[in-house]
C-alpha cells in the first residue's frame, strides 16, 4: 500500500527510480558534512552526476548521527581524482579514490555495473559462488542493483535535496525491515560477509529482517568459513563497536552465525563467570560508543577471549609449570587458535597480550615494583581491566580498589600505601650469654648444691 502511494504521488513506473523531495524524507543538505557536500557540489559543477549513498543515508533517515559520509559518482577514479587538488586513488580490484576536504576525508566511488552481461566481463568467483573479482563501472541504476540492502540502495542529492531510491527502501525504513536486493541466498553466496551485515544491521536499527532474507542465514552459514580472516576481522570489529555489540552476538547465537568467529563462544557465554565477565565488556563497549569515546579493540577481545586464557592457564600451572611462562603459553595458544579464523593485526594482538600479561603483576603492591606498573603503556587498559575481573567475582574487589586508589594519590600517600602492605620485619630475639664456670671443681661444687 506505502509502495503504491510513492509510485502514484512520485511517478515511479517500472524499472524507475522514486525522486523523493525534501518534504517528503525530510533530509536537509546542513545534516550532510562539509566536506562530502562540496565533493558532490564540484563533481556536479564538472559535469558529473553525484551523490552521498549508502549507510549515511539510510541512518539520517533513520535518525541516527552518521560516523562518515560516502559518495558516489558516474566519474570515473581518474576524472575524479583531475577535480580535486588533494586526491589519491587506492585500491588495485576496485579502485576508489580519498579526497580530502580540510579535517576530512571524503570516500568517493564509481557507480558499479553489472558482472554477467552477456558480452561483457564476468566476475571470478570461488566455488561455493563468492565473488573473488568483480570491477566493472555502471550505471546508478546498476549500482543501486549491486548494493546489499534496500535500505543501504538510496542515494541523497545534498544540492537538489532529493533522494533517489530503487528498491523502496524508504518503505522498508519506515516499516523497519531489512530486506536483501535480489535472491538472498545468491546474494550470500556471492559475498558471505552479508549474513553477519544483516545481524549487525538489524540489531543497530532494531529492524526485523525480512523473512526471505532471513530463511536462507542458517543453511548458508557455513560459508563464513571461506571468507578471509582479514575481512572477517573487520566486520566483527565493526560489528562489536556498533553500540549494540551484545544484542549483535545474541543474534549471532540465534542465526547460528558465531561458530568459528570467536572459537568457542558458547563455553564461555554459558559458563556462569565468564558469562558475567563478557556481558560486562561488551555492555561497557556500547556505553563508550553511545557516549561517543574510544573504544579499544585490544582491550575488547582480550576481555572476549580472558576465559580461555584462564582455563589454559590454570591447566598448565596444574601441569607443574611456573605460574608466568604457563600464562605466556597460554596466551600464544589462544591468539593462535584465533588466527585461523580471525586475522587480529599484530598492532591489536600486541596490546591484548600486554593487558593479559600485566595482569598476575596486580598482585605485587610492595617495593619499587607498583611504580613500575604505573609506567607502563597498557596500564590504565589494563587496570580497567582487573576493575572488570573484580566486578564479574573472578578476583577480590579489594585489590582492583587499591590500585585505583593508588593510581589516584599522590607522592606522600603512595609511599604510606605501600608502608601498609609491606609486611613488618620479625624481631631479632637476644640470647643472654652465660658466664662461664671458673673451673670443674665450681660445676661440681654448684651440682652439689641442688
Amino acid at each position: 500500500m506505502i509502495r503504491q502511494l510513492i509510485s502514484r504521488v512520485f511517478g515511479r513506473g517500472p524499472g524507475k527510480p522514486a525522486v523523493v523531495p525534501s518534504a517528503r524524507h525530510g533530509i536537509r543538505r546542513e545534516a550532510i558534512s562539509n566536506g562530502s557536500r562540496r565533493v558532490v557540489e564540484t563533481l556536479q559543477d564538472s559535469g558529473y552526476e553525484a551523490f552521498v549513498v549508502g549507510g549515511a543515508v539510510r541512518d539520517l533517515l533513520a535518525g541516527i548521527a552518521p560516523k562518515d559520509f560516502d559518495v558516489a559518482t558516474d566519474a570515473t577514479p581518474e576524472q575524479v581524482r583531475r577535480c580535486f587538488r588533494r586526491a589519491r586513488l587506492i585500491g588495485r580490484r576496485f579502485q576508489i579514490v580519498h579526497v580530502t576536504m580540510g579535517q576530512e576525508i571524503v570516500e568517493v566511488t564509481t557507480f558499479r555495473g553489472h558482472h554477467d552481461q552477456r558480452d561483457g566481463p564476468r566476475a571470478q568467483t570461488d566455488a561455493q559462488g563468492r565473488v573473488l573479482r568483480d570491477n566493472v563501472f555502471g550505471s546508478q541504476k546498476e549500482d543501486a542493483a549491486r548494493r546489499d540492502f534496500t535500505v543501504n540502495a538510496l542515494y541523497y542529492d545534498p544540492v537538489a535535496e532529493t533522494v533517489t531510491d530503487y528498491h523502496h527502501g524508504l518503505d522498508d525504513l519506515e516499516r523497519k525491515t531489512l530486506r536483501m536486493i535480489g535472491d538472498p541466498a545468491t546474494r550470500y553466496r556471492e559475498d558471505p560477509v552479508r549474513m553477519l551485515r544483516a545481524v549487525r544491521l538489524a540489531a543497530k536499527l532494531d529492524f526485523v529482517i525480512d523473512a526471505g532474507t532471513q530463511r536462507p542465514i542458517g543453511e548458508l552459514a557455513g560459508l563464513i568459513e571461506n571468507v578471509p580472516p582479514s575481512r572477517l576481522f573487520d566486520e566483527m570489529l565493526k560489528l562489536l563497536t556498533s553500540g549494540h555489540s551484545l544484542k549483535c552476538l545474541q543474534r549471532l547465537r540465534a542465526e547460528g552465525l558465531h561458530h568459528g568467529l570467536l572459537p568457542l563462544l558458547d563455553v564461555i557465554v554459558e559458563q556462569p563467570l565468564g558469562k558475567r565477565f563478557v556481558t560486562l565488556a561488551l555492555e561497557n563497549t556500547d556505553r563508550r560508543v553511545r557516549e561517543g569515546r574510544p573504544i579499544s579493540p585490544g582491550f575488547l577481545f582480550a576481555t572476549l577471549l580472558w576465559n580461555e586464557v584462564l582455563a589454559r592457564w590454570e591447566a598448565l600451572k596444574a601441569g607443574g609449570e611456573r605460574p608466568i611462562p604457563a600464562l605466556h603459553e597460554a596466551m600464544n595458544e589462544t591468539l593462535d587458535a584465533q588466527a585461523e579464523k580471525l586475522a587480529i593485526t599484530r598492532r591489536v594482538a600486541s596490546d591484548i597480550k600486554d593487558i593479559w600479561a600485566i595482569q598476575p603483576r596486580f598482585e605485587v603492591r610492595s617495593g619499587k615494583r607498583p611504580y613500575g606498573l604505573l609506567e607502563q603503556p597498557r596500564f590504565k587498559a589494563a587496570l580497567d581491566f582487573l576493575l572488570m575481573r573484580a566486578e564479574s567475582g573472578e578476583t577480590d574487589a579489594a585489590l582492583g580498589q587499591w590500585w585505583q586508589d593508588f593510581l589516584d594519590a599522590d607522592g606522600p600517600k603512595r609511599v604510606a600505601m605501600l608502608l601498609e602492605q609491606t609486611p613488618a620485619a620479625p624481631k631479632k630475639r637476644r640470647h643472654r650469654k652465660r658466664k662461664p664456670a671458673a673451673n670443674a671443681a665450681e660445676v661440681e661444687s654448684e651440682g652439689e648444691t641442688h
